[in-house]
């Protein structure tokens, strides 16, 4: 269900300074916060899930007050907001916010390995190149598991020292971290809706356009994390549209929605020079709720990633071409987290 998000000047005098408040919080009354979980952990299943689980709470916290502050001082010295846009193309202010990004998710990213004991293995062509930055880049990514965009982001910017444009769902606007830093960075929120296609197919063209060789659009075709539901809905949806053919081909997928072309191909035609990236991963599909993570805590288990990367004239022209092309990558990242999923340590 999606539901209004508030408008910029409430998200700012309201969930900025309750963040901070709840951090300073946490952060005074850490001994007993520590204490309770250590007593209480050899009661749970898998002793110390609970102890785990809350210093990844309290060193997330931590790092979105820590970044916050930054964002505040860039602020400050790009001259307390006025003339914003002009600095927001300044290369010292763009470069800052991407520093703080880089720095927030390589954090982020040592703790979560090392408190849930997580394997990560990325492989592809993308990495073995990844001193060849020419041409900019649109990666399309499947949706599913907790922290997959984190993941995603962290290794183009950490992995590949690339820059990330990325579309997202616009309730994220209320983590005060994400919302500050991502309206500073070209990023486009948006609201997921079946029926304001043309809208959001606008926004990823725009966002797409203009971007520079170290650079990379991250989509998300399916629109949103997988469930056995919305693989139903989205067959039934291409149903009645009268899409038999894609709707066959999402019914032999078993682990990917069907991906909605739309917002995929604006993006290609509004960077016809860029080459295409799929990504394909397994490990977190698994852990779709909060409950999920619960039970899954220390997680124990490989993600693995794999990159294919299709040089930009490879990508066809032809509408009907491109469907055809993009549900025929789709079947075969579905076919190699088939086989990946089912031997994961």
């Amino acid at each position: 269900m999606n539901f209004p998000v508030p408008p910029w000047l409430v998200r700012r005098v309201v969930l900025t300074p309750t963040l901070l408040l709840v951090t300073f919080l946490a952060v005074t009354t850490i001994p007993v916060w520590l204490l309770l979980a250590a007593l209480v952990s050899p009661l749970l299943p898998r002793r110390w899930r609970l102890l785990r689980l809350l210093c990844f709470a309290l060193v997330w916290l931590v790092l979105e007050s820590l970044c916050v502050v930054v964002l505040f001082g860039l602020w400050i010295a790009s001259g307390f907001g006025l003339g914003t846009d002009a600095r927001r193309d300044a290369g010292w202010y763009r470069a800052a916010h991407v520093w703080v990004m880089r720095w927030f998710l390589d954090c982020v990213f040592w703790c979560a390995v090392r408190l849930f004991r997580l394997e990560i293995d990325i492989a592809g062509p993308e990495r073995a190149a990844r001193d060849e930055r020419r041409r900019p880049l649109l990666v399309l990514c499947r949706h599913a598991g907790p922290g997959d965009s984190f993941l995603l982001v962290r290794s183009l910017l950490s992995g590949y020292d690339r820059r990330p444009r990325v579309v997202l769902k616009d309730t994220l606007q209320l983590d005060p971290c994400i919302d500050i830093l991502l309206n500073r960075l070209p990023s486009r929120f948006i609201t997921p809706n079946p029926d304001a296609g043309a809208e959001v197919t606008a926004a990823i063209a725009e966002l797409a356009r203009d971007m520079s060789d170290d650079e990379a659009l991250v989509i998300f075709p399916e629109g949103g994390n997988f469930t056995h539901r919305r693989r139903l809905r989205a067959i039934e949806r291409l149903r009645m549209k009268g899409h038999d053919d894609e709707a066959e081909k999402a019914e032999a997928m078993t682990h990917l929605l069907a991906p909605r072309p739309g917002g995929t191909f604006a993006a290609v035609d509004a960077a016809p020079d860029a080459d295409v990236v799929f990504v394909a991963h397994t490990g977190l599909e698994q852990m779709s709720s909060v409950l999920d993570i619960w039970r899954g805590i220390p997680m124990d288990c490989a993600v693995r990633a794999r990159w294919w990367r299709v040089p930009a004239a490879d990508v066809p022209e032809d509408p009907e071409a491109q469907v055809d092309w993009l549900f025929a990558w789709w079947g075969r990242m579905d076919e190699w987290i088939s086989v990946h999923a089912s031997s994961r340590t």
